[in-house]
């Protein structure tokens, strides 16, 4: 049998800004915190590639979800410093929704992240 703990390679040092893999696991599950939520990453998703739209877009473009939870969805997302909310001074009021630079970074996890689920070996392979 061959002991796992001797598989792991995971190096504190380098790229991992001095992470142990206890505040490297706090970490992650912070960032995953964020991201909690039935429509955040569909928000995210229609947000990614500098798109910027006004609330009622955002609702027409995810019909599935209530306006109450859209408005409370973006405003945890803002309050992350994820989302941005332009508002302009108008009658009727205008507000936009976008990515902010940091909230655009998401992209390339996200990417990745889908492209290691997509690679998921089937169950019966598992098996054997």
């Amino acid at each position: 049998m061959t002991r796992t703990h001797e598989k792991v390679r995971y190096s504190p040092e380098g790229k991992h800004h001095g992470y142990t893999r206890s505040t490297a696991a706090e970490g992650v599950e912070q960032a995953l915190k964020m991201l909690e939520g039935r429509w955040k990453l569909v928000i995210l998703f229609h947000l990614f590639g500098g798109r910027v739209m006004r609330f009622s877009e955002l609702e027409r473009a995810i019909p599935e979800v209530s306006q109450k939870m859209l408005i409370q969805q973006l405003r945890q997302m803002e309050a992350d410093g994820i989302v941005r909310r332009i508002v302009y001074p108008q009658v009727p009021p205008k507000v936009e929704y976008a990515l902010t630079d940091w909230g655009q970074e998401l992209c390339p996890a996200l990417d990745a992240l889908l492209t290691w689920a997509a690679a998921r070996p089937e169950k019966n392979a598992e098996a054997s």
